[in-house]
């Protein structure tokens, strides 16, 4: 007895149990393979007129809001007027009232009127690396010994003060505003597989915020959560019950016998063929993952670049280690997120010396090697690497010793990829308030990740849905090679 195209019976088992016992992954394999055959994939008319610099991307982000000025943005002049009220400090324009209306916790006064805010020195010193001389905090000299492979863009500003900043920063709109398609979600809606075997798009740490990304490109195309645990790297992944491999495949041959039944009664059911397909890549999937996140062939020295020696940094070290087997094996979108809780753990409202420099300590040297590593191996030439944060902090203190949310002026970095080594660009002004020279809002950062990935950003949009202006932003031209 076939199945029919709605999930008919053989004897007392449908379809869905006979896969549910044997895999238990027919939707993620669904959704990498949608990645792989999505119309957009083959589709010419949305490449750049620029010959593509990178295959694919690593993009980092720190939850939360790393200090700009305690990380890539040092404002000696903090230090300097410390303790004062801004108004009373040379830096009084800062605080233009129009520019203020959505800030909070920028200017507090008490009962006479005198401001509590006041300007709170720098909590870590600063020193000059690499032969472009760049000041980087002592808090990441591991990324500072990496400084002339990296565009520091300092000059960041979004719109949310609060960590729906998260969503804007991968998205480009608002959380209040209607949803849309993610960075990763358009990288992979246009530019389809490198490997058949893998899923394109995958999410590894701690995510809060809008765990879909495809939204009106569907959930094809959206991140596959991973863990680096060679046993259970997937949700849903391990079967339902203890299947041998031979029985497996048994399975799978039974399977699609059934569903070619079915074809030849549906010939024009694309769904039909869609679930083929999936549960053909589900198979190689079960093997292909694991392998990729089992680091039995690396090198100890290797290891040992991404902090395996070290409990305080091993944990991340694991997931950038499994970012480079990813992106060598063909993925295209790897996003790794650090810092749990539900703001993230960045979010540095007091304390913000002992909590900046734990979990500096927990990336600097993990990222470094990932740096060194795609460097040695001249793959950092094909992939870009991406470390940002949904927004700074304040150059006034909250409470005794923390700094508030901050989304007119921060910093992230960009790697790889065809882009410049040693720059940066961009500029707050003297205490780190505003983004004053060559401001760039969030979606310059996907801009320019498009066009070195061979993408025209402007025809990234379906005709239902029509992009804003603002969200396809502009590629920074000076930091490109």
């Amino acid at each position: 007895m076939g199945f029919n195209t709605n999930g008919g019976q053989v004897g007392q088992y449908t379809r869905r149990q006979v896969l549910g016992a044997g895999m238990g992954m027919g939707a993620l394999a669904l959704n990498a393979m949608l990645q792989r055959d999505g119309v957009a994939g083959s589709d010419h008319s949305l490449l750049a007129d620029v010959q593509p610099k990178a295959k694919n991307v690593i993009w980092l982000f720190m939850r939360g809001g790393v200090s700009h000025m305690e990380s890539f943005d040092p404002k000696p002049a903090l230090t300097k007027h410390a303790g004062k009220s801004i108004n009373d400090s040379p830096f009084k324009s800062v605080q233009d009232p129009e520019k203020l209306k959505k800030v909070r916790v920028v200017v507090v006064n008490d009962a006479n009127g005198q401001q509590r805010n006041k300007l709170y020195p720098l909590q870590v010193g600063f020193r000059k690396y690499g032969q472009s001389g760049i000041e980087i905090s002592d808090w990441f000299p591991h990324i500072g010994s990496c400084a002339d492979d990296i565009s520091f863009i300092r000059s960041m500003w979004t719109t949310d003060d609060n960590h729906g900043a998260q969503v804007q920063f991968f998205s480009g709109r608002h959380m209040l505003d209607e949803r849309v398609p993610t960075i990763g979600a358009w990288v992979t809606w246009g530019l389809g597989t490198l490997n058949q075997n893998l899923p394109q798009f995958i999410s590894m740490g701690p995510r809060y915020f809008d765990i879909r990304d495809g939204h009106y490109l569907g959930p094809a195309y959206d991140a596959i959560p991973m863990k680096v645990d060679p046993a259970n790297p997937l949700p849903y992944a391990r079967p339902e019950v203890d299947f041998s491999e031979p029985e497996q495949k048994l399975t799978f041959d039974l399977i699609n016998r059934l569903n070619r039944i079915s074809l030849d009664q549906y010939p024009s059911d694309e769904a039909l063929r869609a679930r083929m397909q999936s549960y053909e890549l589900a198979f190689r999937m079960q093997t292909s993952v694991p392998d990729v996140i089992r680091f039995d062939g690396e090198t100890k020295e290797t290891q040992d670049l991404y902090g395996f020696d070290d409990p305080t940094t091993k944990p991340f070290g694991m997931q950038l280690l499994a970012a480079r087997r990813f992106a060598e094996r063909g993925v295209r979108f790897i996003q790794i997120m650090h810092g749990a809780g539900a703001a993230g753990a960045w979010d540095s409202h007091s304390n913000l010396q002992a909590s900046h420099a734990k979990l500096s300590g927990q990336v600097d040297r993990p990222i470094a090697g990932l740096l060194k590593d795609l460097k040695r191996r001249g793959l950092l030439e094909e992939t870009i690497v991406v470390f940002a944060t949904e927004f700074g902090r304040t150059p006034g203190s909250q409470g005794a010793n923390g700094r508030d949310h901050h989304p007119y002026g921060f910093s992230v970095w960009m790697a790889g990829g065809g882009l410049k080594g040693g720059v940066a660009h961009g500029a707050t002004d003297e205490i780190g308030f505003h983004a004053a020279e060559n401001p760039h809002y969030v979606t310059d950062i996907h801009a320019t990740v498009l066009q070195q990935l061979g993408l025209d950003r402007k025809r990234l949009e379906l005709p239902s849905h029509k992009r804003l202006e603002q969200d396809f932003g502009h590629v920074i031209q000076d930091i490109i090679a």
